[in-house]
């Protein structure tokens, strides 16, 4: 008797499986990352439907869970096609799937990770999408049991102007504490605490992408001996070229 479910999810990957078949790298809502083959995937009708960053409704298939079972789906919202765009949109959408095909496990359920994945693809191409990629990021380390603790001063215990993370443990450090080491701290932008709507400037977002990205390096990556993804990279290099752009500006 075989096994199957039905799941909404995001296409992270995909690549070649003989002449007419891709094998799909996807994040469900309910089953985590998953992979399957997709028969006949090559085709053009089935290109367009796999392409990284797209919603679909899923059905995965396979005579015993280990295996790697075969996909069918239909589309929900074509955010590849939407997200070119703008470069800058295209970037951010490499970016989330990179991400999250490196470092959520794979067959494991992160429901949380997946809608708030979905709350970012929403935003791309709009006000306020370069801040919330790095929400996004920050509810990843959460995710992966290395959350920061941005609620009050490690030094002081005061929940008041804090404008720095220590690197060692991860929590806010007020600005008058942090004084003295603050060549030894990471920055720590408003927006990251209060998620108010204000749009950050693009130096702020930077700051944002260096401080997520350090924590990811340094808990999830390095241990492996790996860095962050290509496409990470990319966004970063992209937002530092215009420090002083807004973030919504499409290229």
């Amino acid at each position: 008797m075989a096994i199957e479910w039905i799941d909404r999810g995001i296409v992270l990957s995909v690549r070649r499986h003989g002449e007419h078949d891709i094998i799909a790298q996807i994040l469900t809502e309910e089953h985590g990352r998953h992979a399957g083959v997709v028969k006949g995937g090559a085709g053009r009708k089935a290109r367009g439907m796999y392409q990284p960053g797209n919603l679909l409704q899923v059905r995965w298939r396979a005579r015993l869970d280990e295996h790697l079972g075969t996909f069918t789906g239909e589309v929900e919202r074509i955010y590849a096609a939407e997200a070119m765009l703008s470069r800058q949109s295209l970037t951010a959408l490499t970016a989330l799937c990179a991400m999250a095909q490196a470092v959520l496990p794979e067959r494991e359920s992160h429901p949380l990770a997946y809608r708030q994945a979905c709350h970012l693809l929403e935003t791309l191409g709009q006000d306020g999408w370069a801040a919330e990629y790095v929400l996004w990021e920050v509810h990843l380390l959460n995710e992966l049991g290395f959350g920061l603790d941005l609620t009050s001063c490690a030094a002081t215990g005061a929940a008041e102007d804090l404008v720095y993370v220590s690197p060692k443990s991860g929590r806010a450090v007020s600005r008058a504490a942090g004084a003295p080491y603050r060549g030894q701290l990471l920055a720590l932008p408003g927006f990251v605490i209060t998620g108010d709507g204000v749009l950050p400037a693009m130096e702020e977002i930077a700051a944002g992408l260096d401080l997520t990205g350090y924590f990811l390096e340094r808990y999830v990556f390095a241990p492996h001996r790996d860095s962050l993804p290509d496409a990470r990279q990319r966004l970063r290099t992209l937002v530092l070229a215009d420090p002083a752009g807004t973030p919504a500006m499409a290229v």
